[in-house]
């Protein structure tokens, strides 16, 4: 999970000089970034409980 979740955070880093911006417009780009990142992880956390209560119901079924 924690590999997923660094994975995650490199890709959504802007890897551009971001001085280069415009300054009235600084804190949006670092705002989204993080906006999207919460939504992503929420999603794979969602992803990552419904798997795990499958495999443990269908590993119930097999005692």
């Amino acid at each position: 999970m924690l590999r997923v979740l660094v994975l995650l955070q490199i890709a959504l880093t802007d890897h551009g000089d971001l001085r280069a911006g415009r300054r009235g417009e600084r804190g949006s780009v670092t705002t989204e970034h993080v906006l999207w990142a919460v939504a992503v992880i929420a999603i794979v956390g969602i992803v990552v409980t419904a798997i795990t209560t499958y495999v443990q119901a269908q590993a119930g079924k097999i005692n």
